[in-house]
């Protein structure tokens, strides 16, 4: 079955709503009505790898925890925002199936003595276009209570609990517990979020033979997850080399051959030859298309699937395929991506991107753009996005001038 004949998911948990305070340059940010594939595009400096950290931030502190995530970034002398007090912020508004009511994920981190301790984390919902907002999980330094049950209300059974140390986060801690469903449905879709640092060089190494399902974040074994689709899904694999043929012109295959060693080899074949060569030999284009295809072509992706600036590497003329196929995959899972590749940008719609900018203050800021005044009247008579950024249409200011603060304040072309 090719990539886009896949049926989606049934059930695919969709982030609606992010704010994130304190965190580096997001001062105060907010994001409403995002879409299952969001892009944010913007100059280099205007917060993008920013925005992709903090999905990449969560994720950590529930899969290492949150001491090592917290350290692995310098703590709160690089963390939090310059010149600000208070803590680190993060507030999700998502569904976890379409028509379900919105679960508000609140977490706020401080630091003691050197050490990150969660200051407040908080689960609520409102059942019910009347029904007031239900606080099913409240914690506070390590303390706190939870409801039990499949739909928690008011009158099911509510449990105090006490976690063995204030920097665990008591919904990677609860949800492994059958009893707290909601709280487990939330822990298993952050702990599943994927977010790629590809690298052309990582590719073309040669790891230990043994098929993997998911691509590593710097996808460093590309030949293990090559051997699993190729023992497992074979299909999926020839509708991502058929693919890739289709991108770079004269590639015949690509084969995982394992070594008397026990190494896993990767070789790329062109048509013209008898003989492959060697991944370490190949393009650094045609290694990060096959990475990339990879996962947007993966038979179970991730509940949340982040990419940092696609386009590196890749010929602008592919880029605008990338997106399509990006768009397609966020059927079966959500999609961020940063860029500031006006290429890519211009197979978006406007409610897919939003345009980063630092303020006076030189905090990021972000605005959609189908917001902004005329982009879709520009749309609807053929331009395209990318276009528009490079010629200065966007409200928030030229793209390569003063990091977009030039305009902010009512710029644009009219």
């Amino acid at each position: 079955m090719s990539h886009k004949q896949q049926s989606p998911r049934k059930s695919i948990p969709r982030i609606e709503y992010l704010k994130v305070e304190n965190y580096r340059a997001l001062r105060n940010l907010e994001l409403k009505k995002i879409t299952p594939l969001t892009v944010f595009l913007g100059p280099n400096g205007s917060g993008k790898s920013t925005i992709f950290d903090v999905f990449a931030f969560l994720s950590e502190c529930f899969s290492v925890g949150l001491r090592k995530a917290w350290d692995k970034r310098g703590r709160f002398r690089e963390l939090r925002s310059r010149d600000a007090s208070g803590p680190i912020v993060f507030e999700l508004k998502y569904r976890e199936k379409p028509k379900q009511p919105i679960i508000t994920y609140h977490l706020a981190i401080d630091e003691s003595l050197n050490r990150p301790y969660v200051a407040e984390e908080w689960l609520q919902w409102r059942r019910g276009s009347n029904g007031g907002s239900f606080r099913f999980l409240d914690f506070k330094k390590g303390r706190g209570r939870v409801f039990t049950g499949e739909m928690p209300e008011k009158q099911d059974e509510r449990i105090k609990e006490e976690l063995a140390s204030p920097e665990m986060l008591a919904v990677n801690t609860l949800g492994q517990f059958a009893k707290h469903p909601r709280v487990s449905a939330l822990r298993q879709f952050i702990a599943d979020w994927y977010m790629s640092y590809l690298s052309a060089d990582n590719t073309r190494g040669v790891p230990e033979a043994g098929p993997q399902e998911r691509l590593s974040a710097s996808g460093d074994n590309l030949p293990n997850v090559i051997q699993y689709l190729k023992e497992q899904h074979p299909l999926q694999l020839h509708s991502i080399l058929q693919t890739l043929s289709e991108r770079v012109p004269q590639l015949e295959k690509v084969e995982a051959e394992i070594m008397r060693d026990g190494r896993l080899l990767l070789q790329v074949k062109d048509a013209p030859f008898s003989q492959p060569i060697l991944a370490k030999f190949a393009s650094d284009g045609t290694l990060k298309m096959l990475a990339y295809l990879s996962v947007l072509y993966d038979p179970d992706p991730p509940q949340l699937v982040g990419i940092e600036e696609p386009e590196n590497h890749l010929h602008p003329r592919l880029l605008q395929e990338i997106a399509e196929e990006c768009r397609i995959a966020s059927a079966r899972t959500q999609m961020m991506v940063t860029t500031h590749s006006p290429f890519f940008v211009n197979s978006l719609r406007p409610e897919e991107l939003w345009v980063l900018y630092r303020d006076e203050d030189g905090y990021t800021q972000a605005k959609r753009t189908a917001d902004m005044p005329g982009v879709k009247d520009f749309i609807d008579n053929g331009a395209q996005l990318g276009d528009l950024w490079m010629e200065d249409y966007f409200d928030v200011g030229n793209p390569l001038v003063n990091a977009g603060r030039s305009n902010v304040r009512g710029a644009g072309k009219k």
